[in-house]
């Protein structure tokens, strides 16, 4: 069998109405990627206005990509890196005290590559409170990062990782232990 795109399908995915995703595309476009708005305060309101539920001294830099804020959670004091993308085809929850370093990608939705309609396949993230994903760093659908664990710089989380250690490469493997002092 071979791969046949003219019979992919994803009309059973819903997350939310046409028009509203219409206006989050601009809103979008125009006030949370452009980086000639230095406002992070004014990316929260737009969020939050959105539905995500973000929660204070939340930091949003630059050129930051959200799909669908309605399917967005952002704990206290969290930081979030210039143009990181939250391809949130799925539910994302982000905790306390999370950074989210330039670049990185948070990416909900993937692709059947066994089957040849190519279907599409969403998983949740989850990022749980201190935990650190570093620069250019990718977290797959069905990821959860646990409590203070560390994604290093250019890494690949196929997997969940632990609490309190840091992780490299691709695949993400644990490297050492995480002392937080």
């Amino acid at each position: 069998m071979k791969t046949d795109l003219s019979k992919y399908n994803n009309s059973w995915y819903h997350p939310g109405s046409g028009i509203k995703r219409t206006i989050w595309y601009f809103i979008n476009v125009l006030f949370i990627k452009n980086t000639f708005n230095p406002s992070s305060k004014f990316r929260v309101w737009l969020l939050r206005a959105f539905g995500a539920q973000i929660g204070y001294n939340v930091v949003i830099k630059p050129g930051v990509n959200v799909k669908y804020p309605w399917l967005l959670e952002i704990g206290n004091y969290t930081w979030i890196g210039e143009n990181v993308w939250i391809d949130n085809l799925a539910k994302v929850r982000i905790g306390n005290n999370v950074c989210i370093s330039q670049g990185a990608m948070l990416l909900c939705g993937n692709h059947n590559y066994k089957k040849s309609t190519f279907d599409l396949m969403l998983g949740e993230i989850t990022l749980e409170d201190g935990c650190w994903i570093g620069a250019k760093s990718v977290v797959c659908p069905k990821v959860t990062v646990h409590s203070h664990a560390v994604l290093g710089v250019a890494s690949v989380a196929h997997h969940d990782l632990d609490a309190y250690w840091v992780y490299q490469g691709n695949p993400a493997i644990k490297v050492r232990e995480r002392i937080v002092l």
